[in-house]
């Protein structure tokens, strides 16, 4: 398939690639990643279970892939209404 088929494709990558989305998203990352991973790694971290590195990376990626499909939404969404009236 080529782009023609999916005409917003393009601009949902403009759009996840714009400087606020990648800034809120990784800001969002950054203080919600450490928390799941504390939850989720807590015996590896304070018990006799052994800290696995991949899962703690995933944690981090989860909440700004969550945080970037959310910004693209509603952006892709708020386009296709078109223009707000007053």
């Amino acid at each position: 398939m080529n782009a023609q088929h999916f005409p917003d494709l393009r601009l949902a990558l403009r759009l996840a690639m714009r400087r606020q989305t990648v800034l809120t998203a990784t800001r969002l990352a950054l203080v919600v990643g450490p928390l799941l991973i504390l939850i989720n790694q807590w015996d590896a971290l304070f018990g006799t279970t052994a800290f696995n590195a991949w899962k703690a990376a995933l944690t981090m990626v989860v909440p700004y892939c969550v945080s970037t499909w959310t910004a693209v939404s509603n952006a892709l969404s708020q386009s296709a209404q078109g223009p707000r009236q007053a």
